[in-house]
């Protein structure tokens, strides 16, 4: 931080208002009295968006208030664009001299403030934490340009992004369409095709324990096993950075009825994630939970990664996934997975087909590979801009020169003592 910089507490120069969830009878969704925020679940980008009014707000944020989700996940921002009402899930701060220099901040200390998160049911953190909070605060003219710089370098940063991101949506494609491809015979000859029910096919067809275990370890000890939930299936691959550990007890209760082995088929069949397969890359046993079934193929007649590679197809996902039951929550039931028609070449065709889509599809994963890396880049790169930003080594010595001879320059004590005359005079008449 420079030397003619000071750090104060959020409290010493912002008004901190904490959310408080009205009634739920005053809620609506017919657009009457003030739009409602409960947390990060309506956030966008900048402004978040209206799903909720409600007629009775105990709290309100005015336009331009930063709204900061203060129960999991803590920590994210948005700007409020319009008078409304806060739920005990999210902080309204005001801060005196535009919300532009202390978003950024807050978007920099964003992990910081979810690792100060306590609680068992829903990690969340006090008005006392966030308002003990430390910013960097320099001289106002400062500020304003420290800003102009950010959005600077993000708007081409952000321009790098979008780039990615069309090519990662374009990859997207190209493999829907090989997929596609694929399974309306246009790698082979697609003759003798026989369509047949999943369940015929197939040795067992079973989804996991519809209990949910007392003790759960995100770390592995002796005598716990892992817990795969929808959370750690995704198309093609399992995610294991958040798997979990059951213990024995637990384990051995499903384990009889539901029996994952190495090779099996993992799908999602409840939440947002539902169609999404991988095929069971554990050697050992492992516990699922009702989120996910285990396909278990007859190897003379089904190939895995030929059942694999047609329900991620337009057709098979439509097919497994066309009658999905719930509404907040997707879901499919066993019986539909059952039932569930799927293509059957010979055996010997299904590896062809096999063989056919994953040539193509290790070049687009490679591609895939090589987007997710620059993007993780990127993020690198915006940290690290607000980082140099806060510490006061965004700036030139000549860009800093040119703000002290702004007109509202003044050393940054006489600044926070305004600030604070200020913030008195609020108190004084709220």
């Amino acid at each position: 931080m420079r030397a003619d910089w000071i750090e104060v507490e959020l409290d010493e120069v912002c008004q901190i208002n904490m959310g408080q969830s009205p009634p739920s009878s005053t809620y609506n969704e017919e657009g009457n009295g003030l739009p409602f925020f409960q947390g990060k679940a309506e956030f966008t980008n900048l402004h978040p968006k209206v799903v909720k009014w409600c007629t009775d707000p105990k709290k309100i944020a005015e336009k331009g208030d930063i709204l900061i989700s203060v129960r999991a996940p803590v920590g994210s921002t948005n700007i409020a664009d319009q008078k409304c009402a806060i739920g005990r899930g999210l902080a309204a701060i005001t801060f005196p001299f535009g919300n532009g220099y202390l978003w950024y901040y807050l978007q920099l200390i964003e992990k910081k403030l979810d690792s100060l998160g306590t609680g068992t049911t829903f990690k969340a953190i006090s008005g006392k934490i966030l308002r003990s909070q430390k910013l960097p605060l320099p001289p106002l003219p400062e500020q304003r340009a420290i800003v102009a710089r950010i959005e600077e370098q993000f708007s081409e940063l952000d321009h790098a992004v979008s780039s990615l991101q069309a090519a990662q949506a374009k990859l997207d494609i190209y493999r829907q369409a090989v997929l596609k491809k694929a399974f309306e015979g246009g790698f082979t000859s697609g003759e003798n095709w026989k369509f047949v029910e999943l369940n015929s096919v197939s040795e067992k067809i079973q989804d996991g324990s519809h209990f949910s275990p007392k003790l759960k370890l995100d770390k592995r000890e002796s005598g716990f096993y892992p817990y795969v939930t929808s959370k750690n299936i995704r198309n093609g691959f399992l995610e294991l950075d958040n798997l979990e550990f059951v213990d024995k007890d637990f384990h051995d209760s499903i384990f009889n009825r539901c029996d994952p082995r190495k090779g099996d088929l993992l799908l999602t069949k409840d939440g947002v994630n539902t169609g999404n397969v991988a095929i069971n890359t554990f050697e050992e046993p492992i516990s699922l939970l009702s989120s996910v079934c285990l396909i278990r193929p007859k190897v003379e007649f089904l190939s895995v990664s030929f059942l694999m590679y047609f329900i991620q197809s337009p057709t098979g996902f439509r097919n497994m996934t066309g009658e999905m039951t719930g509404t907040a929550i997707k879901r499919i039931i066993l019986k539909k997975i059952k039932q569930t028609k799927i293509p059957l070449p010979p055996i010997q065709e299904q590896t062809q087909i096999v063989q056919e889509i994953e040539s193509r599809l290790s070049v687009a994963d490679k591609l895939a590979e090589t987007i997710l890396t620059s993007l993780q880049k990127a993020e690198a790169l915006r940290q690290s801009i607000l980082k140099k930003a806060f510490e006061g080594r965004l700036l030139s010595d000549a860009e800093v020169e040119a703000c002290r001879k702004e007109a509202d320059w003044e050393p940054v004590e006489k600044l926070l003592e305004r600030i604070k005359q200020e913030k008195r005079k609020k108190e004084i008449f709220t």
